[in-house]
């Protein structure tokens, strides 16, 4: 069975990708397009655009062509699918550019926020190599321009419109039209590979004419008619002529519905179901598992039907374990589903995704209290943190999706669990505003459902975001709402948990003795129940107030107990920032010399994790440390790149860590 986790390069070695999809095998014609693609190289310009309507053949001339000519760029290829005309929304820059940084062997860690950033960093990686890039399905040229390489690479555009700003860029443009009859005839033939195309050649040529030139619409008639070697051809082109390619049409282009129905309709049983519920996936491409959950069948019978789809040309192999539709092919599928087949391979889609999030949340704080169903039986899909935080990198954006799917169907189960399970991802992201409309939908979901447990911890975590924000009063409403309910339940954790969290409040609001008040409760009550990652936390929040307050050895008592119960679990997330604290707090007590050892521990520990505002946090402290020894190149190497993972997640402190830069110089 494969599986679905992919374990990104953490390694610093400069990385050759090699994304290309493979060339079409049964590519004909085109000589007059190869001829000006050819005047191309060398010396030619920097990007070429294939423009042509939808299914002419605009990406298998580019592979075919680039293909030909690797071996003139030798350090690899880029590939990225924009998805102009697609059901879902196009791929942005921005987002490309991640893809293409991380292939380029960056961590995705490390991926800058800001699209001018992006840019930067990939024309920088990319100056003194020599690259193709295809760039596919695009829908203007400023979605294009960002992704251009420059230097001695060699970009190539396709896209259903001319993309004439492109000129600006030294664009050489090529149209892409319909084939020919005798080129039609010709791949049509390679396509059904048997002798009926010679045996009946007016039939062939009718059906290439019914086809239009679209390659697209030639390989599903002859893929359909390669599997019924009985079917005569003059039969195929009277059933094409009486039905017409009439219906599918999108944004003008020529309809071809009845080609995808008639492929659809010669598929097995259990194949054709597939084709038509693996249709709800919210992402542009999914693997064997989604599938799977799509379909509620095994991995192993779930790939031998994509199988099938793949010989019928109904989806494309994105790589070994990735599949996708062709666009229109995608809506096609979505018109087959009944409204009762879509909710349920929906419910079951959402199902498996919250059953990875779970998993992957597990991974990356193994020793938080939870609530949900879900993790008294959870999947075992990651061997570490670093596989996780891995995988909820790439899936973010389908995660949130299924996330609004469930709400919008009013899952209720779904939806709060979903909330509870996405707080490993957020802390590790910091996406505040995102992650406070999840866990508001949690809260409601919860209160329909009458749960007031998991409404209490949901409020909380709520607050948590809150606070983050600055937004104290509301953090404080959350979780006093909290408090209230789980004192009716008698939930001493809960109840812990929501003193802990008021206890942040109050001290960021000022009102110290308050904080201290309320973290001794939580960490007496915490001890009660034998819960030591949650004494341990509040054990290190005391120590915190302690070090405003400057009682700074007492503070370093706090947090040398904190860690070693953090390291005893062992928690590898919060036993750093509590030799953050420690180092901290330390550079101010009676030893100060103390203090290098476990920030420089603390940095090791979340740079083998990987998490972006961890490290940043951890950098911001050495920073303070070096100011404080005056050792201000070092100072502000640890400031710039705390400022760099800042701006990654988001968060507001990269302001705070600019100030200290400023200062540093």
């Amino acid at each position: 069975m494969r599986q679905i986790v992919q374990v990104f390069d953490a390694g610093p070695a400069p990385v050759a990708p090699a994304q290309l999809p493979p060339a079409p095998r049964r590519f004909t014609s085109r000589q007059r397009e190869l001829e000006q693609l050819g005047r191309s190289r060398p010396g030619g310009p920097p990007v070429v655009v294939l423009h042509g309507v939808g299914g002419v053949g605009k990406t298998a001339l580019a592979l075919r062509w680039l293909h030909d000519v690797a071996g003139d760029f030798p350090d690899g290829s880029l590939f990225v699918d924009l998805q102009a005309f697609s059901a879902d929304d196009p791929v942005s820059p921005s987002d490309a550019l991640e893809w293409f940084l991380v292939a380029l062997g960056t961590r995705p860690d490390r991926v800058p926020v800001e699209l001018a950033a992006r840019t930067g960093l990939y024309r920088s990686l990319v100056a003194s190599r020599s690259l193709v890039v295809l760039i596919d399905n695009a829908l203007s040229a400023a979605q294009v321009r960002p992704l251009l390489p420059g230097g001695s690479s060699l970009a190539v555009v396709t896209s259903r419109l001319r993309l004439a700003g492109l000129g600006l860029d030294g664009a050489r443009f090529v149209e892409v039209g319909p084939l020919d009859v005798d080129a039609s005839v010709e791949l049509l033939a390679k396509v059904v590979d048997d002798d009926r195309p010679a045996a009946d050649p007016r039939a062939t040529r009718e059906l290439a004419r019914l086809c239009g030139g679209l390659p697209i619409a030639l390989s599903l008639v002859g893929a359909r008619l390669s599997t019924r070697p009985r079917r005569p051809l003059a039969r195929e082109a009277s059933t094409l002529r009486e039905q017409r390619l009439a219906a599918l049409t999108l944004e003008g282009e020529p309809s071809v519905r009845i080609l995808f129905d008639l492929s659809y309709q010669e598929l097995p049983a259990a194949a054709a179901r597939l084709y038509r519920l693996c249709s709800v996936h919210p992402a542009g491409d999914f693997d064997i598992s989604a599938a799977a959950a799509c379909a509620g069948l095994p991995a192993g019978k779930t790939e031998a039907l994509l199988d099938n789809l793949i010989d019928a040309n109904l989806l494309r192999e994105v790589d070994d374990r990735t599949f996708a539709y062709h666009d229109l092919l995608r809506l096609h599928a979505r018109d087959q589903l009944t409204d009762p087949e879509r909710t349920d391979a929906l419910r079951r889609l959402a199902e498996w995704y919250l059953d990875a999030l779970v998993s992957a949340d597990l991974a990356l704080h193994p020793f938080r209290r939870r609530t949900g169903p879900r993790y008294s039986r959870p999947l075992s899909l990651f061997r570490n943190d670093i596989e996780a935080l891995a995988w909820l990198t790439a899936h973010r954006a389908t995660l949130r999706a299924v996330f609004s799917a469930a709400v919008a169907n009013a899952w209720d189960d779904l939806v709060w669990q979903y909330s509870e399970a996405f707080w490993g991802i957020f802390l590790h992201t910091r996406n505040y505003q995102s992650v406070i409309d999840v866990f508001g939908e949690g809260v409601l979901a919860a209160q329909r459902l009458a749960d007031s447990l998991a409404e209490a911890r949901l409020r909380s975590q709520l607050g948590y975001a809150h606070a983050k924000l600055g937004d104290h009063h509301a953090a404080i409403e959350q979780n006093t709402e909290a408090l209230r309910l789980a004192e009716i339940l008698s939930d001493q954790r809960t109840i812990a948990t929501a003193y802990s969290a008021l206890g942040r409040s109050a001290r960021s609001l000022g009102r110290f003795a308050e904080a201290i008040d309320h973290f001794a409760r939580a960490r007496d009550i915490q001890q009660s129940v034998g819960e030591l990652r949650g004494v341990a936390l509040c054990r290190r929040r005391i120590g915190q107030v302690l070090a405003t307050l400057g009682r700074h050895d007492e503070a370093v008592l706090e947090f040398r107990a904190a860690a070693a119960i953090f390291e005893s679990l062992p928690d590898r997330t919060q036993h750093s920032r509590t030799l953050m604290f420690l180092g901290l707090a330390a550079l101010d007590s009676s030893d100060p010399r103390s203090a290098s050892a476990p920030l420089t521990q603390a940095l090791t520990l979340m740079r083998e994790l990987g998490s972006a505002y961890y490290q940043a946090e951890i950098l911001t402290a050495l920073g303070d440390l070096f100011v404080r020894t005056d050792d201000l190149p070092s100072a502000r190497r640890s400031y710039s790149e705390a400022i760099t993972l800042y701006d990654q997640v988001g968060d507001p402190k990269a302001a705070e860590v600019r100030s200290k830069l400023t200062s540093a110089r």
